[in-house]
């Protein structure tokens, strides 16, 4: 009997593929060039998250966008504004149509940020600040948020909600 195992899950477990990764959008307004005094001074930080999905092809796979948004500004004066959409494409094998959701809203995005990190920081240290370092996210919470929005909303399908 062989026992070995290469590390692949056998072909008959649910597992989720990454098929590619990419940037979609990325847009950095430096609104008070590269000074000095940006390193003085802690700015305020305001930041969006938001990940939409939608199906791709035949359905075989799904994209899945991670949409970071931030301002930062010192009082009133803007400093900075970075918005950046860091895609993947996902592919759902073996896995019960009622686990793909959390999928889609939970480990995707996970997946999804670590890069989308990398390039806030660089993008911004290039614009002539302090790299910005944006803390982890826990997309559960968001994922549980998102379900009560749209069970207060209306009667939408998950799947026709989650598209966008």
């Amino acid at each position: 009997m062989n026992t070995q195992n290469d590390g692949a899950p056998p072909a008959d477990s649910p597992h989720l593929r990454v098929l590619a990764q990419y940037v979609k959008d990325l847009s950095f307004q430096n609104a008070m060039g590269a000074v000095v005094s940006a390193y003085e001074i802690q700015p305020t930080i305001d930041m969006g998250v938001e990940v939409k999905s939608r199906p791709v092809g035949e359905g075989e796979a799904t994209e899945v966008d991670l949409c970071i948004n931030v301002q930062a500004k010192r009082g009133d004066q803007p400093m900075f504004a970075a918005n950046l959409v860091y895609s993947g494409v996902f592919q759902f094998v073996n896995v019960r149509s009622d686990d793909v959701e959390p999928l889609i809203w939970i480990e995707c995005p996970r997946l999804l940020f670590p890069f989308s990190r990398q390039i806030l920081a660089e993008v911004t240290r290039e614009g002539g600040y302090p790299p910005l370092l944006i803390n982890p996210i826990d997309f559960t919470p968001l994922y549980w948020q998102e379900l009560r929005d749209r069970q207060g909303r209306s009667d939408v399908p998950l799947a026709a909600a989650r598209n966008g």
